[in-house]
């Protein structure tokens, strides 16, 4: 196994343990042999699906299934990913394609995707060792990310039979109602007046959807797969959350991890990207230069960028609520709710143009 894969998993023996019996007995039934040497193991990063190297007839391969526990309504949805994952790369090579779905809860008690597995560089909160010396990296990393996600809206969705995917009429006032019913559920105590604010915000300041796209609809640097020598996209990988809508709530999406010198604490605790490294280009700069090469007007990006930033303080409130509430015991969930009420506060930043 080569260091690049190895740097990318867990160390053997502390992965969250799955019914790999039930999953071989499963996999036979389609004419797949899951090896047993080398044993599967699980990828480290990420706070929701749970993703693990295993080997098909001696080729390697992702399994990939839901978080454990109650999950909110359309949220880590195999299927969807599945219907992606077998139509879009024959439109984007990076986009690694779906092998098998299987929807019989029985086997590990939720639906499971045995995917395509793509090696390469994965960037997480810092900038890796491999790129230690190479003072472009930076504004490279930032152009890969945008190019591959104007590539990603540059796709007609009927070329690859997605023209049917999701609900984009109405897509943005569906968000808007849909993160502030989630955030009522799991906001933390003493924090209503806050989200009551951001939200009066986004439903006094909405806008029209603007043309839909195909979303990626959690695109960021670390659900990348880059080639190590080039920097280029070898796979944009976590499409469960994909649909049709506005692309500039992709971009959005992006942008709300995209950290900069001044920030406040809560998003660099998140530890999602190295964007306040040497070499990236700032936040007003990445949006200029995505309207650069989409040619989409940018002059309404507030509303998208406070949605975005919302959304992902819930997505850390959801997660730290499963902590609260005893549905995960791992130490890594005690702080989360912290950092949602913190980068909810930021959104309301945002809103009231204190911060881009």
């Amino acid at each position: 196994m080569s260091q690049t894969i190895d740097a990318n998993l867990r160390p053997a023996g502390e992965g969250v343990p799955l019914d790999w019996d039930a999953i071989a007995a499963h996999l036979a039934t389609r004419d797949l042999a899951l090896d047993h040497t080398p044993p599967p193991r699980q990828f480290a990063g990420g706070l929701a699906n749970l993703n693990y190297l295993i080997h098909i007839a001696g080729k390697p391969y992702v399994l990939r299934r839901p978080p454990f526990g109650d999950l909110p309504p359309g949220s880590h949805d195999m299927a969807r990913e599945h219907r992606i994952l077998t139509r879009l790369p024959d439109a984007l090579a990076f986009v690694p394609r779906s092998l098998h779905l299987c929807t019989d809860k029985a086997v590990i008690g939720a639906d499971f995707q045995i995917i395509e597995f793509k090696s390469g560089l994965v960037v997480r909160e810092e900038m890796p060792p491999a790129l230690a010396g190479r003072p472009e990296a930076g504004a490279r990393l930032a152009e890969v990310a945008l190019t591959t996600l104007a590539a990603i809206h540059a796709v007609d969705p009927a070329s690859v039979g997605l023209d049917d995917l999701g609900r984009p009429d109405g897509f943005l006032g569906r968000a808007v109602a849909g993160w502030r019913k989630r955030g009522a559920i799991v906001l933390e105590p003493g924090t209503e007046a806050l989200h009551r604010d951001i939200g009066a915000w986004l439903e006094g300041n909405a806008v029209p959807d603007g043309k839909p796209a195909l979303l990626h609809n959690d695109f960021k640097l670390n659900n990348m797969i880059l080639d190590p020598r080039t920097l280029d996209a070898v796979a944009v990988v976590d499409w469960d959350q994909g649909t049709r809508g506005d692309p500039l709530f992709d971009m959005a999406t992006l942008l709300s991890y995209w950290t900069q010198p001044g920030d406040p604490p809560a998003l660099f605790d998140m530890e999602q990207g190295p964007f306040h490294a040497p070499g990236f280009p700032s936040r007003e700069d990445a949006v200029a230069r995505y309207g650069n090469l989409t040619g989409r007007d940018m002059s309404d990006f507030r509303f998208f960028r406070v949605l975005a930033m919302y959304k992902l303080a819930i997505i850390f409130l959801q997660l730290g609520h499963r902590y609260r509430t005893g549905v995960t015991t791992e130490p890594r969930y005690a702080g989360l709710t912290a950092i949602g009420t913190g980068i909810a506060e930021f959104s309301l930043d945002l809103a009231l143009g204190r911060a881009f």
